[in-house]
């Protein structure tokens, strides 16, 4: 029995050193050397606005706190009538900022004398007919609106102006790679990647020495002159092609 085994061990362990001495052979495929081409698309549109977000606010001093925040909000309520009575509506009225303050009041010994009380109201009003801005405006100071900033254009639904933007990236982008690719006696194959950026509408200018000035007309003399201007949405495309 112990013969037996013995003889056992000794083949198993020949055959290992006999396979170890043997030829290997790896079946793996070497990896594609893949060539590809890079480029980038520039897609823009123009835009006129639609609607304007503005901040109009009521600001006022009195030496006693209650008296103050009494006036600011007679003020308040007048400014946001006279708003209303343009045709906004209540649900585009919305109050940003309530604060009160004290303002220290010095002697010439730079001495605290006294201080008077600070109330400011601010509300963000969105105007949908821009035609009615310039003449909103002048109503609100009328009504006692002494704080006025911020006038944002923009437009409310830009769907379809992003999707024009990102259609003519693309075939910029895709213009420029054949493009290269002719000159550069290579084949394009598939798109192997595409990113893209887009940007919010910005305000565009447009100024060639003087040309597009001027016109214009339309709005009332006795109105706060409002220009909208355009607006441009951009957007950057990134294409990967295979080449041949």
């Amino acid at each position: 029995m112990y013969k037996k085994y013995l003889s056992f061990v000794v083949l198993a362990v020949l055959a290992l050193v006999l396979s170890a001495c043997g030829p290997t052979t790896i079946n793996q495929a070497a990896p594609e050397n893949l060539r590809t081409l890079n480029v980038n698309g520039l897609g823009i549109v123009y835009l006129t606005p639609d609607v304007a977000y503005i901040n109009v606010g009521v600001n006022t001093q009195r030496e006693n706190a209650s008296e103050a925040v009494s006036i600011n909000k007679e003020q308040t309520t007048a400014v946001i009538q006279a708003i209303k009575d343009f045709g906004v509506d209540a649900n585009d009225i919305r109050t940003t900022n309530f604060s009160i303050w004290s303002n220290p009041q010095y002697d010439e010994f730079g001495v605290v004398s006294g201080s008077n009380y600070s109330v400011d109201n601010t509300v963000s009003v969105t105007v949908r007919d821009l035609n009615k801005l310039g003449d909103l405006l002048d109503a609100a100071i009328e009504a006692g609106a002494n704080s006025i900033y911020s006038i944002q254009f923009d437009v409310e639904d830009k769907t379809e102006a992003n999707k024009d933007a990102r259609a003519l990236a693309v075939e910029n982008a895709k213009m420029q790679a054949e493009d290269l690719a002719g000159v550069s006696g290579v084949t394009l194959g598939d798109i192997q990647n595409i990113s893209y950026y887009e940007s919010g509408a910005q305000p565009y200018y447009y100024d060639a020495y003087g040309y597009g000035k001027g016109g214009g007309g339309g709005a009332e003399v006795s109105a706060v002159p409002i220009q909208p201007g355009q607006l441009a949405i951009t957007v950057t495309v990134n294409m990967t092609y295979t080449i041949k």
